[in-house]
């Protein structure tokens, strides 16, 4: 069911990609594109502001504009807290860690390239490289299905044609100027989500009737009053904290801007990132509440996923012109991430692939990763869309927990000098074969005692090998081969 015709949705998106085309030619430094620098690091001179609006708005992805809302629907207050308090921690842990590595690896491009030098083994820098880039890969291909789902419940224009289309948009500016044009976007686009959000949620609110219809739904659908409900910490605290935790510290999105940012600026741009960022879960899950008040009446369509509840509550209080606007906010905060994952992904390429060594096969490299990349995510896209049994959350959960295989290694490797790429190797694989087939099947079972199990079997594997295997001798951050 469409809420806007699909010639203006045809229109819109054009209007999009050609608004977010202009903008990146017009702020973008032209002299900078010419470097390996420059196209992957923006010349490591981003200020604290900027780079906290990238950072806010690169992980402002599908997970926070829509699994927000169907958590704050389905578990109320609950759902809401277990979903944002550990997504604003992923970001502030980044205050301790990104010194740390600017301080260990002051040159360096990604995370995988450090732990190359860290660990000096090959085999453990090739099996980082599979969550690095699957997690790239992932966010490209979430992005590209929430995207598309969005504009096609909205306009009528089928699921199969929106998703290039919006691929298509977010290559042709990300290929201009790298991260540079990541970073120049996402500012644009946290602003574009903070103002209409601003008009368009007190709008709905008061459509709605005010705070009595939002607190009517404060339980959720299930019922859940109190806000931490043991059943609900376990079953989707523990897997959310590990997950989303794991995901930003396996996230070379992160890592670039850590690289990007000026040195002395990097923990207040995380700081403020991650404040930035929390105001948009907690705001959007409104919706949620709304939605779940029985007396709104807010159905989903047939065959529409859960998580665009928040999408419909919206269509079914506010007149067009106003779901037309909130699409503009939603598809401002997917886009900030599918930009951010094909400038990671062509970081890694480059640097952990390739390995360029001149400026324009640098850039060359990075940009033929950035088409290669979105053709794969694509691809994955229209996988997913016929298995429809397979929701947006899974799909998060368990690129999550592929990411949490090597969470706890990668934070040894940047304090504990005694790790070795031994303990790492074993246990990151054990951590694969054993950990993720248990999760996945957790998950397609329903069963939360087999994810949850799966998830801390998977950290603690992962930490005993690493402990039991330790370096004879200290690591001096001299020993690093530059």
């Amino acid at each position: 069911m469409g809420y806007i015709t699909q010639s203006a949705g045809y229109w819109f998106l054009a209007i999009f990609g050609i608004a977010m085309v202009l903008v990146t030619y017009f702020f973008a430094r032209w002299k900078k594109w010419h470097t390996k620098d420059g196209f992957l690091v923006a010349s490591r001179q981003v200020g604290w502001g900027i780079g906290a609006s990238s950072i806010a708005a690169s992980w402002i992805w599908a997970p926070a504009l829509f699994v927000s809302v169907q958590l704050a629907y389905q578990k109320g207050l609950a759902g809401i807290f277990w979903f944002t308090a550990p997504n604003i921690l992923a970001l502030a842990i980044f205050a301790f860690l990104a010194p740390r590595i600017r301080k260990l690896l002051p040159e360096g491009y990604t995370l995988p390239q450090y732990i190359r030098h860290r660990l000096q083994s090959e085999k453990v820098h090739k099996i980082y490289l599979f969550p690095y880039f699957f997690y790239q890969l992932m966010a490209i291909t979430v992005q590209l299905f929430a995207g598309g789902s969005l504009v096609s419940l909205l306009t009528g224009i089928p699921l199969t044609i929106v998703m290039p289309i919006l691929a298509v948009i977010a290559l042709v500016y990300t290929l201009i100027s790298g991260l540079e044009a990541s970073v120049i976007t996402d500012f644009v686009q946290l602003a574009m989500i903070f103002v209409i959000g601003a008009i368009i949620l007190p709008m709905t609110w008061a459509a709605a009737g005010g705070s009595s219809a939002i607190s009517a739904g404060l339980n959720g659908i299930e019922g859940i009053k109190n806000i931490f409900d043991p059943g609900v910490a376990f079953s989707l605290g523990i897997v959310t904290a590990i997950g989303l935790i794991a995901g930003a510290i396996s996230d070379q999105q992160y890592w670039q801007r850590t690289f990007a940012i000026k040195k002395n600026q990097l923990v207040k741009a995380f700081v403020v990132g991650a404040l930035l960022f929390g105001i948009v879960p907690i705001a959007l899950s409104t919706l949620g509440f709304l939605a779940a008040n029985p007396a709104l009446n807010v159905v989903l369509p047939a065959g529409v996923d859960v998580s665009m509840i928040g999408v419909q509550t919206v269509a079914n209080l506010l007149p067009t012109w106003a779901v037309f606007a909130f699409v503009v906010m939603l598809l401002a905060g997917l886009s900030s991430t599918l930009d951010s994952g094909l400038s990671a992904a062509s970081s890694l390429w480059v640097t952990d692939v390739k390995k360029s060594k001149t400026d324009d096969e640098a850039i060359k490299s990075a940009k033929a990763a950035m088409i290669g990349i979105t053709i794969i995510g694509l691809a994955i896209a229209y996988a997913i869309y016929y298995i429809p049994q397979f929701g947006l959350f899974h799909l998060w959960w368990i690129f999550n927990t592929i990411a949490a295989c090597v969470v706890v290694p990668t934070i040894l490797s940047l304090y504990w000098s005694r790790l070795d790429a031994r303990g790492v190797f074993w246990g990151v694989l054990v951590a694969f074969v054993v950990g993720l087939p248990l999760f996945i099947y957790g998950n397609v079972i329903d069963k939360p005692v087999w994810t949850v199990g799966a998830s801390l079997f998977i950290i603690a594997i992962s930490t005993i090998f690493c402990l039991a295997m330790p370096r004879k001798t200290p690591w001096k951050p001299a020993e690093q081969v530059e």
